[in-house]
């Protein structure tokens, strides 16, 4: 185990220049032929969550001054988590033409994938700033735990992101399938209404079931300034642990099976 666990970080340390140039070429894909480029990773956000409050704050009668902020927030983490597994379900297979010619450890094309659309959502985070401004939403020093929940977010992302992907090779039919999970994932995270209302009723437990919606509580609660809701935390990191744990062992065990399916 020390054995394989040694020869794959050599590996890494190999490749690392190979993952930090298909990082990069995901970003200038995203936004490739746009006349606006990266600014779209902040344009984008915006935009929805002044759509969204139009929508949902006129059905639902909001009040509340921070609701554009509240959903800015949801709205963030949910498009990361959705973009990156399901570029990442498709990265063994969109790569075929390099997996057939060169020896690359197979796992940077999932990972590349993610940390693309990682950096992506960082950019992104920037407009957070502007719109804590406008809705009078003074930072506090728990701000600086929002890297909790940035960190949970990336590693959930990629061990569902690495079972997707192993997954694909085999049953492509997968891709359509994640989509109408993200879409329960989505209405199950308290995006644009208030996860309160929901909590207290029968259907309660569909949101603590789902862990990105502990991820997006989690980093609301660090901009609003409130303390990290702990089991949430910890039901969010075991998950995301169990998942990476997961899809790495799928994925090593049928990765020597990708050539004859791609």
């Amino acid at each position: 185990m020390l054995v394989k666990l040694k020869k794959t970080c050599k590996q890494f340390v190999k490749s690392r220049n190979l993952l930090q140039e298909l990082v990069m070429k995901g970003v200038r894909l995203k936004y490739r032929r746009s006349y606006l480029g990266i600014i779209w990773s902040l344009l984008e956000p915006i935009l929805m969550t002044i759509v969204l409050t139009i929508v949902f704050g006129t059905l639902l009668g909001k009040k509340d001054p921070t609701f554009p902020l509240y959903i800015l927030c949801g709205r963030l983490l949910y498009s990361f988590f959705s973009s990156a597994t399901k570029g990442a379900a498709k990265a063994v297979r969109m790569h075929a033409g390099m997996i057939r010619k060169v020896y690359v450890p197979k796992y940077m094309y999932p990972l590349s994938s993610v940390l693309s659309n990682y950096v992506i959502f960082l950019i992104s985070l920037v407009v957070i700033v502007p719109l804590c401004v406008y809705c009078h939403v003074a930072p506090t020093w728990r701000i600086l735990l929002v890297v909790i929940p940035l960190f949970e977010v990336f590693l959930m992302a990629y061990g569902v992101g690495m079972i997707l992907a192993t997954i694909d090779v085999f049953f492509r039919d997968i891709e359509y399938l994640w989509d109408v999970s993200l879409m329960v994932i989505m209405y199950t995270s308290a995006i644009f209404y208030d996860a309160n209302k929901l909590l207290s009723g029968p259907a309660g437990w569909l949101l603590c079931f789902n862990p990105v919606y502990g991820l997006i509580a989690n980093f609301r609660n660090c901009v609003y300034g409130r303390p990290l809701d702990i089991k949430l935390l910890a039901y969010g990191f075991g998950f995301s642990i169990v998942v990476m744990v997961v899809g790495h062992i799928m994925f090593y065990r049928r990765q020597d099976e990708f050539i004859l399916y791609l």
